[in-house]
């Protein structure tokens, strides 16, 4: 049986086993041999990061033909306004790709999200928001260029669901073994998730 990992990856935590230029990596967290993260998240992003000894299963979660939703919670500086959402829903040219059209809204404070270590810098003069973006593939950076583009930088980003897999309520640093599970779901071809 496939063995699958879901790991809430701290803020300053890299996505590979090793620690390197003064990150943490994995094995400081999770202390099982033989499985390798499916996808990654840059050291400055936080959240759910799935490992598993199934390579079947790790190209499915990574390969863009495959397109999987990728949900995320974004903490931009500002309020965007609806035109900067619109421009997220129809895609956008980052110069080196397009991305895909992306569902974007405005949330609340994700409820049970803990503090960030080091906490976000705030401005008094400059309100933040939170946003949901759902995105079907995941370029380096993708979602920070994206909120740049339209004008809002991220301040913070953490990804809360891969398909069916989700961060429920794992605490940073804490992992789950959820053997194995369904095959997940990829966006259905009318534009639809899931």
């Amino acid at each position: 049986m496939a063995r699958i990992i879901l790991f809430n990856k701290p803020y300053g935590v890299l996505s590979q086993f090793t620690s390197e230029d003064g990150h943490p990596g994995l094995k400081e967290f999770i202390p099982l041999a033989g499985v390798y993260a499916a996808g990654r998240l840059d050291a400055d992003s936080e959240g759910l990061l799935i490992l598993t000894d199934d390579g079947g299963l790790q190209h499915r979660l990574t390969d863009p033909k495959h397109k999987l939703a990728k949900t995320y919670w974004v903490q931009v500086e500002g309020v965007p306004d609806e035109a900067a959402l619109d421009k997220l829903r129809r895609g956008l040219d980052l110069g080196d790709f397009i991305t895909r059209p992306a569902q974007a809204k405005i949330i609340d404070e994700p409820a049970n999200l803990w503090p960030r270590n080091p906490p976000i810098r705030f401005r008094k003069s400059v309100p933040t928001t939170w946003l949901e973006l759902v995105i079907a593939e995941g370029k380096n950076r993708q979602v920070r260029r994206m909120t740049a583009k339209v004008g809002y930088p991220t301040l913070r980003l953490v990804r809360a669901r891969i398909g069916d897999y989700e961060l429920g309520r794992l605490a940073p640093g804490e992992w789950r073994d959820v053997g194995a599970m369904p095959p997940p779901k990829p966006v259905s071809a009318k534009g639809g998730w899931g």
